[in-house]
């Protein structure tokens, strides 16, 4: 359950994040009319949307985040959060299995078996120091495996950026999630409630970021959510045609280049 974070989990705990972060800031305070975007048809409701998150988010969530910081030592804190990382992991495996990721299947079915076992029910992520890396996959990503296009941008209420096709899969998510299988209701939200609060507890640094430094922090929000999300997808390799315009981190990317410069050899029309 992403709730009011995904959007934050798009700038942090990722390769090259912090110039990530940089990048689309400056890009996004650059722009002080804000201009229309055609992956964003629905941009009057998604504003919205995001300031209804955003003012629940700073009444409630970050509150609770902040004291939990300063109550639970790290170390627990810690455990907690790789705690639901070992429970994540069995949604990751399940839709490893669906997109035919053998390989990483059989490396995450390392990492849960490791964690379960010798990391005393995931509180320890002992599979990380074993060489079986934490992978990120979910049903939004297992559709776009098989060709489903991403569809329009969507801010939805509680749960936060997403695509049409993302927003499709958060039902299966859902269902795929193993804290669903705890009938007792107190315990179902207790355990819901926790992780949102842990997972929000890890954002608050990256969170402070963004209020002082990002002009429209709705549109940076998009753009590194929409950009993650297609680097998922396509496990760090997007088609080079949809990125080589956009992409910073091109081996090829030469911010001081002509624009239409003919490739070497070629003459100039």
């Amino acid at each position: 359950m992403r709730i009011l974070l995904t959007e934050l989990e798009t700038v942090v705990l990722q390769p090259r994040s912090l110039f990530t972060l940089i990048v689309l800031l400056l890009s996004s305070g650059c722009a002080s009319v804000p201009v229309a975007d055609e992956r964003d048809p629905f941009e009057g409701f998604n504003r919205a949307m995001y300031k209804f998150n955003d003012d629940l988010d700073r009444a409630i969530v970050k509150p609770l985040a902040t004291g939990y910081q300063k109550v639970v030592p790290a170390p627990v804190s810690n455990s907690i959060t790789n705690f639901f990382s070992n429970l994540d992991d069995v949604v990751v495996l399940i839709n490893d299995i669906l997109q035919l990721k053998f390989e990483q299947t059989l490396s995450d079915i390392g990492r849960i078996t490791f964690n379960t076992t010798f990391g005393l029910g995931g509180l320890f992520d002992v599979a990380s120091h074993m060489g079986l890396p934490k992978h990120d996959e979910d049903f939004g990503q297992t559709l776009g495996y098989w060709g489903v296009g991403s569809g329009p941008y969507l801010y939805l209420p509680i749960f936060g950026p997403r695509t049409l096709r993302d927003g499709l899969a958060l039902p299966v998510d859902w269902e795929l999630d193993p804290v669903g299988t705890i009938d007792d209701d107190t315990t179902y939200w207790a355990t819901k409630g926790l992780y949102v609060i842990d997972t929000r507890e890890g954002l608050l640094r990256a969170s402070r970021i963004l209020d002082t430094a990002a002009l429209d922090p709705y549109v940076f929000m998009r753009d590194a959510y929409l950009q993650r999300r297609q680097n998922l997808v396509y496990d760090g390799n997007p088609p080079q045609s949809e990125i080589e315009e956009f992409d910073p981190f091109s081996e090829e990317f030469d911010p001081l280049a002509e624009p239409d410069a003919p490739a070497s050899g070629e003459s100039a029309p």
